[in-house]
């Protein structure tokens, strides 16, 4: 296996002749300054025509600059085998359809049953070595799209694109009443509670978040409808329909918990989880330039759920 990750490789037009290598590195390439740090302390990780150069060399017009990456490993993740559902995979990313009640990322005193212990096993299953860099989160009861850098010029890139608001995430989710208008925004600030640190809750104070919704389906408990996030606040969706009067289905923490624990069981139409599924995700591949787009189908207790409500 190769010490590097396959080169980013830039071809100097002759309109550019004269560029400083730093420029083309930077505005051209999209590298990152904390990126080229790394590049430059790297025994081939900035070359032009086949030599290590300076990053302030004058660049001419039919120069060819690479960039290599030097492979990284996730060796404080242990591998462990489980059945993934692997929506799409190149040498660059990875987008998984992650199950409900299964955290991402090893925590402190959780370091198996995680995604990435199956992950990092079933890139050692193929002969493959990268660390475990998910660009996004979902939370532990949370399923559906989720995206794995398998490099860090790839995790910056897509990085950079959820700060710019340009990846397309779409949730749906399942909620108690009926929600009208059939379509809006919910532009409210979240921060953490003060008296519970790890609950979120509208307050002025707190950082933007913003959420678009729109009905997808009516039942007489119940309402279907999809969310796309502008922003990415921690339970954002679960706060922001909490606050229109509108909780998950399922949701412990930001559920009907004012309920005696009978009659919120009740109400939970056989969900023992928020119901909400991150059902497609759309961003534009750092490699390629192109835009993509996946979609995770509904998963069988959501389904269920429907079917249940459409009964009543």
């Amino acid at each position: 296996m190769s010490r590097y990750y396959k080169p980013l490789v830039y071809i100097v037009p002759p309109e550019e002749d004269g560029l400083l290598l730093r420029t083309v590195l930077q505005k051209r390439m999209g590298i990152s300054r904390k990126l080229l740090s790394r590049l430059k302390t790297t025994e081939q990780g900035i070359t032009v025509n086949g030599e290590r150069k300076y990053i302030d060399v004058k660049l001419r017009g039919g120069d060819r600059v690479e960039a290599r990456m030097e492979r990284e490993t996730s060796d404080d993740i242990m591998p462990q085998p489980m059945p993934l559902d692997i929506l799409y995979e190149d040498d660059d990313l990875l987008v998984l359809n992650k199950p409900p009640g299964i955290v991402v990322h090893p925590t402190h005193g959780h370091y198996m049953n995680t995604l990435a212990n199956g992950v990092v096993h079933h890139w050692l299953e193929r002969g493959e070595s990268f660390r475990f860099r998910p660009v996004h989160r979902l939370d532990q009861e949370t399923s559906g799209t989720l995206a794995v850098a398998k490099n860090p010029y790839v995790h910056q890139q897509i990085s950079e694109e959820l700060q710019r608001h340009e990846v397309k995430k779409e949730y749906l989710a399942i909620v108690h009443g009926s929600v009208f208008p059939d379509e809006g925004t919910i532009d409210e600030p979240i921060d953490r509670d003060p008296q519970q640190p790890h609950v979120r809750i509208v307050t002025a104070a707190g950082y933007p978040a913003v959420t678009h919704y729109r009905v997808e389906r009516r039942f007489p408990a119940a309402t279907l409808v999809r969310l796309r996030l502008e922003t990415g606040r921690t339970h954002q969706i679960r706060v922001h329909m909490r606050h229109l009067g509108h909780p998950l289905i399922g949701d412990k923490m930001y559920g009907c918990t004012d309920l005696p624990d009978g009659e919120t069981a009740s109400r939970d139409f056989g969900m023992e989880r928020q119901a909400l599924h991150a059902f497609r995700l759309g961003l534009t591949h750092p490699m390629t330039r192109q835009r993509v787009e996946f979609e995770a189908p509904l998963p069988e207790d959501m389904a269920a759920c429907l079917e249940r409500l459409a009964r009543l």
